[in-house]
């Protein structure tokens, strides 16, 4: 029945337009009852987009299970790419959806509801993981919201080449990219190593040879994160 009534759904918006359609419409074509349409879906947006409540309830299930000694950005990037399989299952659906999405402003604004709950999921899951970490919530934010948005750029850009490509391809890059600009493990930033004492040959003199700054960082640091801490060294005195 919840197929029929999607089947039904979209024949009518592509037919009549979304707005023209209403929910007895929809059930008058699908041969089914008012109540049989609110028993899967709470409203006519719902049913443009009918694969987001198990999508989000499977992403729960997998971190859930995720290791606790796994590297949780990880994690979030790999739960992320059930949302794609959810898009790539039906790639002419999901056109479809993209399409009526675009032109319809209701549509965007409920999409962009949905979007917000993935990001939360997984926000709540780096949370966890990042507890007792000095910003671990802010990181935890700032990184579900990258996750998102790059596996949004590359689903979108799939989707308006009307689903041709490799769209697991252009996720995976996308991805790489956060995965590389947050490596694994508790926030820490360059670590400054100040010059060392003056030697024998007196002390260092504004621009000779011995007047170094030294700013250490771990492979895969944010550039931002050094470039803060190059330029609080040469604020010193």
């Amino acid at each position: 029945m919840r197929e029929a009534l999607v089947t039904a759904a979209f024949r009518l918006f592509l037919e009549r337009g979304y707005e023209r359609t209403t929910v007895d419409d929809i059930v008058a074509l699908a041969g089914v009852g008012r109540r049989s349409f609110f028993r899967y879906f709470p409203s006519k947006e719902d049913v443009v987009f009918p694969d987001h409540e198990r999508c989000l309830a499977r992403m729960t299930a997998f971190l859930a299970a995720s290791p606790q000694d796994g590297d949780p950005v990880r994690q979030v990037c790999d739960a992320a790419r059930s949302v794609l399989l959810m898009y790539t299952r039906d790639p002419d659906f999901s056109v479809r959806r993209h399409r009526l999405t675009k032109s319809v402003p209701g549509l965007r604004a409920h999409e962009l509801s949905v979007v917000w709950r993935y990001q939360r999921t997984l926000a709540d899951h780096l949370r966890a993981r990042f507890a007792g970490d000095p910003g671990g919530a802010l990181r935890a934010d700032v990184i579900a919201a990258a996750v998102v948005a790059a596996h949004n750029n590359a689903l979108r850009s799939w989707l308006r080449s009307g689903g041709r490509g490799d769209a697991g391809r252009a996720v995976d890059e996308a991805l790489g990219l956060v995965r590389a600009a947050f490596p694994a493990g508790p926030a820490s930033g360059p670590v400054p190593v100040h010059p060392p004492a003056p030697g024998p040959a007196g002390p260092a003199r504004e621009g000779s040879p011995q007047d170094v700054v030294v700013v250490v960082a771990r492979r895969g640091a944010p550039l931002w994160r050094v470039v803060r801490e190059v330029e609080s060294a040469f604020k010193g005195p």
